[in-house]
């Protein structure tokens, strides 16, 4: 069949299916992917086929640049990494199965060509072209994380036990939420089992929990350890902690959670990504990212820690996004079974059940799926809009699948008017019974061909071969891990704030040092008018990187002499505000520039100004002390800058200048009314501009489509009309040929008789004109209905066109982006000094082989690699 159209939003399922004849129909099933946000549930047996479905509705949802999070228990969604646009033979050798191709009676080589084949033939059919599977794997960043092994990208779990960020008295029930059932998860890891409102373990970790996170701290698996064996809180109920849980039976519980830590397994759920559900959604660059857990390895302990985990994860990143009526994106759970049962309370029952009743307002999907349907909380399952129901195994399974439909279709508001028990008995695989409440009525429909290559469960070597490339680039940029460093003891003059590096030994090529000072420089600092306070910048680069940073430009050079000198330049201190009411901003940026003092004539120069990323609390009001011989030695004070009234000039003239050039530079999408804000990343800002041209883009469509499907309905109702009138035409026309038939009989007869009056022929002729204009009538209708076709034809036509231009709109919205300019008033600039800095830098003295020559090297700012 012709694949629809490609539109944003709507997902191409399969096409509609006719159990009576067993056949598909010319009439392709699109969903609309806003009706996911109600959430979806697919059951259906072993090879109904149910696989294929959900593999290709991810496809459609990376298509459509929807991020997702898929679990998967068993390694059948890891799938969607196998799609080849060449769909060559040599792409699907390595992933096919050896076992399949003997019992099919044919070589590896073999089967990979017939499988090509296979897949070019079903997609064909499908009407899915190459450069759509091109277009897919380059929509969506694929990645498979296996938390607790390096197989794939491993994920670090220590994120999840980071202080939420909401503030905790007005988001105090959902964060208790979010304690207990990661408290309950990290005691099923411990092989615990411990009641969430009873045990003295869940009580007291979710006390410790709740200290914490109050305090906006984070924990991790050591300072809980630590926190249980001394807890942070002296009380418990009305209990001292030592009476609710005495400090042996804390210590056991301690060591259990020790001995996880302490285990060499465990290391790999402390290392890679960590599981932060932002960047699960979207890469670095801003890319959507489809990211595929593959849990088939865990033990059902770990099993539930970690999803327990993620849930709890996806929930509070939910409470923190605005609410939408578009898509944002999507949870996939491709077997729930276990987490998700009619009676029991795992620690992942509560997060799901959140997500299934709240993350609508906020625009998340999720879409559940099992093979099990007798152990799922149908209750639960009210909240799903949209069920997907395949081929059944047993009776009960249908019985326990038509009474959670009938709870969704009640809870919805509607009432069952379909016989679904046969509709369901009656489906074979790959058919599907798809009721959505959102529409009419249900559909039955045959899936189409999946993009991706359906291969099974991959194995974790399969896994570790997929990722190679991403796991080796997530070691290399993690390769050079910051230690932190010794403390060392700070000068007098220097705040305990400040970041200078203290001077470190230098390289073995440094010569001792000399007490001659260089041209031009004094060892003691010049006199200045008392009433200034001179600063001293900070030294960041200490004397063996500033010999490295020599060598590296100069690689034969013999260090023979270096020093550490003062100039002295003038210092600029201020805060400028920008405010803009309509945008809500009111943004204070701190500036400090670095001046040459002025010459005889003229002012400063502050156009050529550096720019430093500097702290005031970084300022010394000492020189460093080096050893006797490096210095510090110290230049000559600027001529024109040394005194208070000076001072007090430039400081004005600084400010008039702050004020004339001083911007903030917003970038805006003028359309949407969409601008960055200070301080947000190029990433945020780009991801909720895409959020919000989607959402504009759904309103105008559905804006559009309520406009034409007036005019549509119109026409329609003409034409259903003009079709009675035909109906009625025709049984006129079929009765007056009956009549005219029955005339000419009679007058024949009576002809041959002998009665020749001429009224028989005159009755004749005009029944035939009546004949004939009923004839005429059916014509006319016909006509005006084709005409009402091509009417509608032209108004599908024009709706698609149309459709397609506001897509393409806002397609690539980061094109539209301008950038507008914030000033200050004249009251926003606000300049804190403007004194006299000394910069202090190292003067080397070397042989390059050729001669001595000097270098300098400023000392105040971290030196450029390059």
């Amino acid at each position: 069949m012709q694949a629809p159209p490609e539109k944003l939003g709507s997902f191409y399922l399969g096409a509609v299916y006719d159990l009576d004849s067993g056949e598909q129909l010319d009439e392709p099933i699109v969903y609309d992917a806003r009706d996911l946000t109600t959430h979806a549930v697919c059951v259906g047996m072993t090879g109904s086929g149910k696989t294929g479905l959900c593999v290709g509705l991810m496809e459609e949802a990376a298509l459509d640049k929807v991020p997702a999070i898929l679990i998967d228990p068993k390694g059948d969604i890891t799938n969607l990494l196998l799609q080849f646009p060449e769909l060559r033979p040599e792409d699907f050798k390595p992933w096919i199965n050896p076992d399949d191709a003997r019992r099919k009676g044919k070589s590896v080589d073999e089967y990979a060509e017939a499988t090509a084949e296979l897949w070019r033939n079903g997609l064909a059919g499908s009407g899915i072209t190459p450069e759509r599977i091109r277009q897919t794997i380059e929509t969506v960043d694929y990645t498979i994380f296996t938390p607790g092994s390096e197989a794939g990208v491993p994920i670090n779990i220590m994120g999840s036990l980071a202080a939420p960020q909401m503030d905790f008295e007005a988001n105090a029930e959902a964060i208790r939420e979010q304690i207990s059932g990661t408290a309950s998860a990290l005691l099923g890891l411990a092989q615990i089992d411990a009641d969430p409102m009873t045990s003295p373990e869940s009580i007291l970790l979710a006390n410790i929990f709740e200290h914490y996170w109050r305090q906006g701290e984070d924990l991790d698996m050591p300072k809980l350890i630590k926190a249980i064996q001394e807890p942070p809180v002296r009380q418990i109920g009305v209990f001292d902690v030592d009476t609710f849980f005495p400090s042996k039976d804390r210590f056991k519980l301690a060591m259990a959670f020790n001995n996880l830590v302490a285990s060499p397994t465990f290391q790999a759920w402390l290392e890679g990504e960590p599981l932060d559900i932002d960047t699960l959604f979207y890469t670095a660059e801003g890319k959507p990212r489809h990211s595929v857990f593959y849990i088939a390895h865990l033990s059902d302990s770990e099993r539930m820690f970690f999803v327990t985990l993620l849930l709890e994860n996806l929930v509070s990143w939910m409470r923190r996004q605005a609410g939408t009526t578009s898509l944002r994106a999507l949870l996939y759970f491709d077997e729930v079974f276990g987490f998700f049962p009619p009676t029991a309370e795992p620690p992942s029952k509560r997060p799901l059940l959140t997500l299934l009743k709240q993350a609508r307002a906020f625009g998340v999907g999720v879409v559940l799926v099992t093979q099990n349907p007798v152990d799922i909380d149908y209750k639960g399952l009210t909240n799903a809009g949209t069920w997907f129901i395949g081929k059944l195994q047993a009776e009960r399974d249908k019985d326990r699948v038509l009474s959670g439909l009938k709870g969704a279709i009640s809870q919805a508001g509607g009432a069952a008017k379909v016989d679904y028990d046969t509709l369901i008995s009656r489906l074979g695989s790959r058919v599907f019974l798809l009721h959505n409440v959102h529409e009419d009525e249900p559909v039955v429909f045959h899936t189409r061909w999946a993009q991706s290559y359906l291969r099974g469960p991959l194995t974790r070597p399969q896994v570790r071969t997929l990722m190679a490339d991403k796991v080796a680039a997530a070691k290399t940029s993690t390769s050079a891990p910051v230690t932190p460093a010794a403390p060392s003891p700070a000068s007098e003059s220097a705040p305990a704030s400040a970041a200078p590096v203290a001077p470190s030994p230098a390289p073995e090529s440094a010569p001792e040092p000399e007490s001659e000072a260089p041209d031009g420089y004094t060892e003691t600092p010049p006199g200045v008018d008392p009433k200034i306070e001179p600063v001293y910048l900070p030294i960041m680069v200490d004397e063996g990187d500033a010999v490295r940073a020599l060598q590296r430009k100069v690689e034969s050079a013999d260090i023979k002499r270096m020093q550490l000198v003062y100039d002295a330049a003038l210092l600029g201190v201020a805060t400028v505000s920008f405010v803009d009411r309509k945008r809500d901003i009111e943004e204070q940026r701190p500036i400090m520039m670095l001046a040459e003092a002025p010459r005889r004539i003229g002012g400063v120069d502050w156009e050529d100004a550096e720019l430093l990323d500097l702290d005031v609390r970084d300022l010394r009001s000492k020189p460093q002390r080096l050893d006797p011989g490096q210095g510090p030695f110290f230049g000559p004070p600027p001529e024109s800058a040394n005194a208070v009234r000076e001072l007090q000039s430039i400081r004005k003239d600084w400010s008039d200048w702050l004020y004339y050039n001083s911007r903030l530079p917003i970038q805006v999408h003028e359309d949407l009314d969409v601008f960055r804000k200070p301080g947000e990343s190029e990433r945020s800002f780009s991801i909720r501009l895409q959020q919000a041209a989607r959402e504009r883009r759904d309103a105008e469509v559905d804006k559009l489509t309520a406009k034409l499907q007036k005019k549509i309905d119109q026409i329609e109702a003409r034409k259903e009309k003009e079709e009675r009138e035909l109906a009625e035409d025709k049984a006129e026309y079929a009765g007056r040929k009956q009549e005219e038939w029955i005339g000419l009989g009679e007058t024949a007869i009576g002809f041959l008789m002998g009665r020749r009056r001429s009224t028989g022929f005159s009755r004749a002729a005009t029944k035939r004109r009546m004949t004939a204009k009923a004839r005429m009538d059916i014509e006319e209708s016909e006509q005006q209905i084709a005409e009402y076709e091509e009417q509608l034809k032209e108004l599908e036509e024009q709706m698609q066109e149309q459709i397609d231009e506001i897509a393409a709109r806002w397609e690539n919205v980061t094109d539209e982006v301008t950038t507008d300019e914030l000033k200050p008033r004249r009251t926003d600039v606000d300049v804190d000094m403007v004194t006299l800095a000394w910069r202090p830098s190292w003067v080397i003295r070397y042989d390059d082989g050729y001669r001595e020559r000097t270098a300098t090297i400023p000392a105040y700012r971290p030196l450029d690699e390059g």
